[in-house]
């Protein structure tokens, strides 16, 4: 297809197709005469996924463009590809201190987890609670123990829709472990949205707007 037709159906306009390419995101199309270049399904397909990674999963053109090529790499292992995937995904700006870090490891040691020491997760959890605790909420943080075992559901989860994905071979499952990492916190962040209403509901009933 002509990169006009692959913006109508991709929906991403000519110009940030050129771009994505120039910014190695999107492999180049094939030249086929001078200043004619045909595009296959498979940039349509890859047109949607930078999309996804960056308009839903929030991230950088820096950080998308790792996230894909480690994804393109077969020879990643699942661990190296999994950590490139959580780097990739927003941090706080300033380092957490040291209580709330110190919080978040007795947690995960009451749990028994491994982890590696450099995990992006540490330093998210750890942010989280020093912001509770910025509005003199550091009861929130007795949570914590809840939300880890609900994190081990999610991450079970993740890695059951992996080894699904193995039969398909080494792309496939790899670019499921960048994609569902990043897509994941948008599809649980949703998901949550919705299960907090059900329990409000179950808990105290209908509210204004809540279905009768």
């Amino acid at each position: 297809m002509r990169i006009s037709e692959l913006a109508a159906r991709s929906g991403v306009s000519a110009a940030s197709i050129k771009w994505y390419a120039r910014e190695g995101l999107l492999p180049a199309g094939e030249r086929t005469g001078y200043n004619q270049t045909e595009y296959g399904e498979e940039h349509l397909a890859r047109l949607h996924l930078i999309r996804s990674l960056i308009e839903v999963g929030g991230l950088s053109v820096a950080a998308a463009r790792a996230v894909l090529a480690a994804a393109d790499d077969p020879d990643h292992a699942f661990g190296d590809t999994l950590g490139i995937a959580q780097a990739s995904l927003p941090q706080a700006a300033t380092p957490p201190s040291a209580e709330s870090v110190q919080q978040v490891l007795d947690v995960v040691a009451e749990r028994g987890w491994q982890w590696c020491e450099d995990n992006p997760g540490v330093p998210a959890a750890a942010a989280v609670l020093d912001r509770y605790r910025a509005l003199g909420r550091g009861d929130l943080a007795a949570t914590l123990p809840d939300y880890a075992r609900a994190a081990e559901i999610v991450a079970a989860a993740d890695l059951d829709c992996i080894t699904k994905n193995l039969d398909a071979g080494p792309a496939v499952a790899t670019q499921t472990v960048v994609v569902g990492t990043v897509l994941g916190d948008a599809l649980l962040a949703g998901l949550r949205r919705m299960a907090q209403a059900n329990e409000t509901f179950r808990r105290f009933g209908p509210t204004p707007g809540s279905p009768s």
